[in-house]
């Protein structure tokens, strides 16, 4: 419907597959995980509704100290023609090398580039920035946003902004931010936290954490800046239908691919 081409442009909406144990599980603020699906079904099933991007979130795998399944990874791309990010337990450029090898288009790292950001810029300069995303998962505290690793179990006392300016230096070419105060909790984006790191990264900034109503999707793109917005239980579990969120997002004048 959009006559519009230019695929930089467009907002991007992005199901988030979070992994344990080979099966997709959603939870609230990280923890009270349940079932639900099979990370290759539930693929299919959103390039068929629409999505625009997956991401895939092996949510155990940095506080175990292992590698995300390359198995799980190798079954998606031989299903699923859509672009998709990997992340969890990301640590070493060995371990980006295996993951493209076994058909993701980008790698998402977290607690990895923090406690080494050089990682970041090595990663930038082997296979592009485009390639590299820094996840970024903060909480409210005391006025300001801190960071957190190890799937929102550490605090690093580091402060979003700071962080957020860093890893655009670093050479990182996107931001995937959590908060995780918002995380499954259906009322909506952090916009301040999301516009925040906008401003401060001048990165393409992928929101999450919070989604439960179209209209938030429109808040996180118009008020949070973000360039996509990724969601979990609402599309698991039917809530939102992408079709309808993007003719939603398309009549408010959002550009979206349709």
């Amino acid at each position: 419907m959009s006559a519009d081409t230019d695929a930089k442009n467009y907002k991007k909406i992005i199901p988030c597959l979070d992994v344990k144990d080979g099966k997709v599980v959603k939870g609230v603020k990280f923890v009270d995980l349940k079932l639900a699906g099979d990370p290759v079904e539930l693929s299919k099933k959103y390039e068929e509704e629409g999505a625009d991007e997956l991401v895939f979130l092996d949510i155990d795998a940095s506080w175990q100290e292992r590698k995300t399944s390359l198995e799980m990874v190798e079954r998606v791309a031989k299903n699923v023609s859509l672009p998709f990010t990997v992340g969890g337990g990301v640590g070493s450029i060995e371990d980006m090398e295996n993951i493209f090898a076994a058909g993701a288009d980008k790698v998402s790292i977290n607690t990895a580039a923090v406690k080494d950001p050089m990682l970041i810029e090595k990663g930038a300069e082997k296979f592009g920035s485009e390639k590299i995303v820094v996840a970024i998962d903060a909480k409210r505290e005391a006025g300001s946003f801190v960071v957190y690793t190890s799937g929102g179990r550490k605090s690093t006392g580091l402060k979003l902004e700071e962080w957020a300016k860093e890893v655009k230096e670093k050479g990182a070419g996107e931001v995937l931010l959590t908060s995780i105060d918002c995380d499954g909790g259906k009322n909506g984006y952090d916009l301040e936290m999301t516009a925040l790191t906008a401003d401060k990264s001048t990165l393409p900034v992928i929101a999450s954490g919070g989604a439960g109503e179209i209209e938030d999707f429109y808040l996180a793109f118009t008020e949070g800046k973000a360039k996509g917005a990724l969601a979990a239980s609402v599309f698991h579990y039917g809530e939102i239908k992408i079709e309808d969120l993007k003719k939603y997002l398309y009549d408010k004048g959002v550009k979206v691919k349709l």
